[in-house]
């Protein structure tokens, strides 16, 4: 892909957004243009574009409008909506009407006929990992110590079981231990998800994060980043499982000191 000279940032919450504007720049791009929300965007996200537009959630026919006078023609969409907003929501009329057209609303298909609207305008909806690359997870150990024969075996059955249930868009990580599932992701979000899992494992379960069969990697892709770790920590989780070459490690080098010093491994397989 030719590197654009001018990128558009759909900002979200965390430091995935900041993340993504820095290595936009270290690879030539120009101009950043952001869309950023109220309460989910860190403020910070200022400091990296060239031009900002402050939103709320829902505010679609707003976003589409800022971007097409900025000259857009590339964006990407970097960082999570929380549930509560996304699903709660107050849609201006570009939003109901995109709403009103769907037979199923939840995260994959608002973003999915979210693109087709910058479609229609001549934006291309870049893979949420361009420019980010070096921090997909590698395959095999990534820190942390190694994993006993009974760890590497909830592994292996924990992938297979989150794969199945990611199909069915239920979520894309579960929490396991001794081969027996303890928590399956849902409308709670994965750090709630591991917090349940590992207060019913007490302690050294496992989690795993898996993409969906087919997964639409221009957004949604899962990320594993210092915030996942803490929460783990204090869950008691023994080990993280990501999917190699499709999940981001942010911060990848706090995030793998903290594995290190957590005692956790990280594995991609």
């Amino acid at each position: 892909m030719q590197t654009p000279d001018t990128l558009g940032i759909i900002a979200g919450s965390g430091v995935y957004p900041l993340l993504l504007a820095d290595a936009a720049r270290i690879a030539g791009v120009k101009r950043i243009v952001v869309a950023a929300f109220t309460g989910e965007t860190f403020s910070d996200i200022s400091n990296r574009a060239n031009e900002i537009e402050w939103l709320r959630v829902g505010q679609l026919g707003r976003l589409l409008n800022f971007f097409r006078a900025a000259n857009v023609r590339q964006a990407i969409m970097a960082g999570q909506v929380a549930p509560d907003n996304l699903f709660n929501l107050r849609p201006d009329f570009k939003a109901m009407f995109l709403l009103a057209r769907l037979k199923e609303r939840n995260a994959e298909s608002i973003f999915s006929a979210i693109a087709d609207q910058l479609a229609e305008i001549g934006i291309e909806l870049l893979p949420a990992t361009t420019f980010l690359d070096h921090l997909l997870a590698p395959a095999g150990h990534i820190a942390g110590p190694q994993l006993k024969d009974r760890e590497q075996a909830d592994v292996d059955f924990g992938f297979e079981i989150a794969k199945h249930l990611s199909a069915l868009n239920v979520g894309q990580t579960i929490v396991v231990k001794n081969g027996t599932v303890l928590a399956v992701e849902a409308f709670e979000g994965t750090n709630e998800a591991i917090r349940r899992g590992g207060s019913l494992g007490k302690k050294n379960a496992v989690v795993i994060k898996v993409t969906k069969p087919e997964q639409d990697m221009r957004f949604d892709v899962p990320v594993i980043g210092t915030e996942t770790l803490r929460v783990a920590s204090e869950a008691k989780i023994r080990a993280i499982a990501v999917e190699a070459g499709r999940t981001l490690l942010l911060e990848k080098s706090a995030l793998l000191e903290l594995a290190e010093k957590q005692k956790i491994t990280l594995v991609g397989r």
